[in-house]
C-alpha cells in the first residue's frame, strides 16, 4: 500500500512551525458563496469595496482557479498568554488587537507556505497556489470544511483546541487528497461573544454588519466616524478583540509559540500621549513590520484621539490640543472631538 501523502505533508507543516494542518475538498459545492452575496447585497461591507468588485471570485475556490482540487489548510496558533480584556480598563492607554501586537501574520506565514507549497509540487508534480489572506479566497469555510474548526455566532473560525487564536493559511492543489472530516459548530446556547460587542455589531447570530464593528472602523474605515462609534471604542485603537476574548472555548487555548506573533512589550498598553505625538516616521518607526503599519499615521491617530476623548484623563488635554491644527482633517476632527469630552476643558 502507498504511503498516505497528507503524513508527509503534515510533517512538513509541523516542521515549518504551523499548529495544525488539514485537507479539504476545493472543488465540492458550499453555500458559503451565496451567504457572502447576501452580505454584500446588504451592504454590511461597508466602505470595503473590494469585496464588491471581487464577489464573484470570492464564491467558490474553483471560481478563482478552475484546476483547484484539494485545499491545504493551515493554522499558526497566536494566543495570548492572558486574557487582554482587562487592559482596558487603563483608560489613558490603547489597546491594539492581539493579533497585531507582533509582526504581521501575512509576512509570518507567506514564505512558510511557499516552501510548503514547494515540497507538494515536488512531491504530486502538480500545480499549487499559495493564499495568506491577501487574494479573494474564503479561508474561513474552508477551514471549517477541513475540520480546523467552526465559524462561531461571531462569524470568526473557533477551534476547540486553540480557541479563538488561529492565523489562517490555504495552499491550493490540483492534486486530489483524502479530505479530513468537517468540523459541526459546538457554540451552543451560548451567546457571550454577541453580547460582548460594546457596538452591537451582530444583527443576528451567525451574522455581522461590518459598518458597526470596531476592528472594521479602526481599520478600514478612513473618514471621520459616526459619534456613537467614538464613544463606544473606549481605548481600542486598531481593533477589537471583546467577541474573540470572551468566548468559553480559549479556555483550551495554549499561548503563541512562535515569536514573531508574540506581543512586543510597545504595543502592550502603550500610553495614549506618546501615540498622539507621533508623526509619520515615528509611527512608521514603531509599526515596523507590524500590520498596523498599512492603515497610515492619520487614521490610526484619529482612532488614538477618539481613545483620549474616552479617557477621563484631564492630562490628555495638551496632547489633543497639540493636534488642532494638525494638516489631516481626519485628525483635527478627532482632536476637537476629543477635548469637547475631557473633563476641564
Amino acid at each position: 500500500m502507498a504511503a498516505d501523502p497528507r503524513k508527509f505533508i503534515r510533517e512538513r507543516a509541523a516542521a515549518l512551525g504551523f499548529d495544525v494542518c488539514r485537507f479539504a475538498s476545493a472543488s465540492e459545492p458550499w453555500s458559503a458563496g451565496e451567504r457572502l452575496a447576501h452580505f454584500v447585497e446588504s451592504g454590511r461591507h461597508g466602505d470595503m469595496g473590494w469585496m464588491e468588485t471581487t464577489l464573484e471570485r470570492r464564491a467558490h475556490p474553483t471560481a478563482m482557479w478552475d484546476g483547484a482540487k484539494t485545499a491545504v489548510v493551515l493554522g499558526l496558533n497566536y494566543g495570548p498568554e492572558h486574557d487582554p480584556l482587562p487592559e482596558l480598563e487603563d483608560r489613558s492607554a490603547g489597546y491594539i488587537s492581539v493579533y497585531a501586537r507582533g509582526d504581521d501574520y501575512h509576512e509570518v506565514i507567506k514564505g512558510r507556505l511557499k516552501t510548503l507549497a514547494g515540497q507538494i509540487a515536488a512531491r504530486t508534480k502538480e500545480e499549487v497556489k499559495v493564499f495568506v489572506d491577501t487574494a479573494p479566497l474564503m479561508e474561513k469555510p474552508l477551514a471549517q470544511r477541513a475540520g480546523l474548526g467552526w465559524q462561531g455566532k461571531h462569524t470568526n473560525l473557533l477551534s476547540r483546541s486553540h480557541g479563538n487564536w488561529l492565523f489562517l493559511g490555504v495552499i491550493l492543489s490540483a492534486t486530489t487528497f483524502e479530505p479530513d472530516p468537517p468540523e459541526g459548530e459546538h457554540c451552543g446556547t451560548c451567546t457571550a461573544c454577541l453580547d460582548a460587542c460594546p457596538t452591537n455589531a451582530f444583527p443576528a447570530p451567525f451574522q455581522l454588519d461590518a459598518r458597526r464593528c470596531l476592528s472594521y472602523l479602526t481599520i478600514e474605515f478612513a473618514g471621520p466616524w459616526p459619534e456613537e462609534f467614538r464613544a463606544a471604542t473606549g481605548g481600542r485603537i486598531y481593533g477589537c478583540d471583546d467577541c474573540l476574548a470572551s468566548c468559553p472555548w480559549n479556555k483550551f487555548a495554549a499561548a503563541a509559540k512562535e515569536g514573531r506573533v508574540q506581543a512586543r512589550d510597545a504595543l502592550v498598553s502603550p500610553r495614549l500621549a506618546d501615540l498622539a505625538a507621533l508623526d509619520d516616521a515615528a509611527f512608521r518607526a514603531l509599526f515596523s513590520k507590524s500590520p498596523v503599519k498599512r492603515i497610515g499615521r492619520d487614521r490610526f491617530v484619529r482612532n488614538v484621539l477618539y481613545a483620549i476623548g474616552n479617557s477621563g484623563d484631564a492630562d490628555l488635554i495638551g496632547p489633543a490640543e497639540a493636534l488642532l491644527n494638525d494638516p489631516a482633517p481626519v485628525v483635527r476632527d478627532a482632536a476637537e472631538w476629543a477635548l469637547s469630552r475631557l473633563p476641564g476643558r
